[in-house]
């Protein structure tokens, strides 16, 4: 899982046998900090990921004792209540670069034909002082379009588009700064060279929100 809240100098994997809970964030009600989800990690995925991202020229360490930030056990304990599938976390870069992570992506793409499920946990509108604001609907709808029609585009030209997203019409209102995004680029580069497809949409708080898959 690649989390849009862990940033490193350069891609670094959770490589810990039993991750725990990061609760990363404040003001929230009392027993949200006493939830669990206690996932095993699996050290040898861990290392076959900074395998492949070295075999790539791209430089990768690995953290034994990071555990699940919100990013990855909030979604998962939905997803997975009984926690009983095995997680490696894979931090961002610190640089951003979307070509780079676009890049890292291709390089983890092998991993698809190995029984594993890649999944980037982030969020394609993430402007924190734009929600319930009367122009975000608009300005949120025209980004969400284009970001689809570029997941919606076969690889190589998909590649091209992600990787200069900032072109896209209230780029910089959607992201402000760019980490929510980062994690699509790599599920993007990941995806093959079918075009990706998207299979969830909404409008929390006036902004249009959406989720994709790639099969490819």
């Amino acid at each position: 899982m690649i989390s849009g809240h862990w940033e490193e100098q350069a891609f670094t994997v959770g490589s810990g046998a039993a991750p725990q809970l990061i609760f990363d964030y404040s003001g929230f009600p009392e027993h949200t900090y006493k939830l669990t989800w206690p996932a095993p990690g699996d050290p040898l995925l861990a290392a076959r990921v900074a395998e492949l991202l070295k075999q790539a020229g791209l430089p990768a360490g690995a953290d034994p004792t990071r555990g699940y930030d919100h990013g990855v056990f909030v979604p998962l304990k939905v997803t997975f209540p009984e926690a009983d599938i095995p997680v490696v976390t894979l931090s961002l870069a610190e640089s951003l670069d979307p070509g780079l992570h676009l890049a890292a992506g291709r390089a983890l793409g092998p991993l698809r034909n190995e029984g594993v499920l890649m999944i980037g946990s982030g969020m394609s509108f993430h402007n924190l002082r734009g929600y319930m604001r009367p122009e975000t609907p608009r300005r949120a709808r025209a980004f969400d379009e284009w970001l689809t029609k570029a997941v919606e585009t076969e690889g190589e030209r998909r590649g091209q588009l992600l990787q200069h997203w900032r072109e896209a019409p209230y780029a910089a209102y959607a992201h402000p700064r760019e980490e929510h995004l980062m994690p699509l680029m790599v599920s993007s580069g990941a995806g093959g060279n079918a075009p990706g497809k998207r299979v969830f949409n909404d409008e929390p708080m006036g902004a249009a929100i959406s989720a994709y898959r790639f099969d490819g």
